[in-house]
């Protein structure tokens, strides 16, 4: 099935079974690494992505239900040379340990401050649900309330 829809402002084409997880169309055909594989089941949130704006889980995502979307990964989140809020907060705040499922809460954490400009802890901890093995949340916490600063800042 040909599927077509926008990524990272560009855009792509791809024949592919139609079932296929958008995950692998984003890491295997459009050689995009930065979204991770984790469970494979919608449960980890390593492989966060955005569609039309939303947090969306791309192990789980159908690439046939991409059609006209628009996708943003972890390479499409800042502009240029320019670093989008979130990455310069996991940065300040040295958040990552092994930095294998960091994409995907730094995806999740953008979509959470489009929606909730200054979230709580309580906010954060009703929203951002991904799974981190190496524990890094105090961290990841503080990095969100930065970004949340950051993006105020610049606005």
């Amino acid at each position: 099935m040909e599927v077509s829809f926008l990524i990272n402002g560009v855009s792509q084409r791809v024949d592919v079974d139609a079932d296929t997880p958008l995950l692998w169309v984003i890491r295997d055909i459009l050689d995009l690494k930065g979204t991770k594989f984790g469970c494979g089941k919608a449960a980890c949130g390593a492989c966060t992505i955005h569609i039309d704006g939303e947090a969306v889980r791309a192990c789980a995502y159908a690439v046939k239900f991409a059609e006209g979307k628009s996708i943003t990964t972890i390479e499409g989140l800042s502009v240029g040379d320019k670093l989008h809020p979130v990455q310069q907060a996991w940065m300040e705040e040295v958040v990552p340990q092994c930095g294998y499922c960091q994409p995907g809460f730094m995806m999740a954490t953008a979509a959470l401050l489009e929606k909730i400009p200054q979230p709580t802890d309580q906010d954060i901890d009703d929203n951002i649900v991904n799974v981190c093995r190496c524990a890094t949340y105090y961290r990841m916490r503080k990095a969100i309330h930065r970004a949340a600063a950051i993006k105020q800042e610049t606005r």
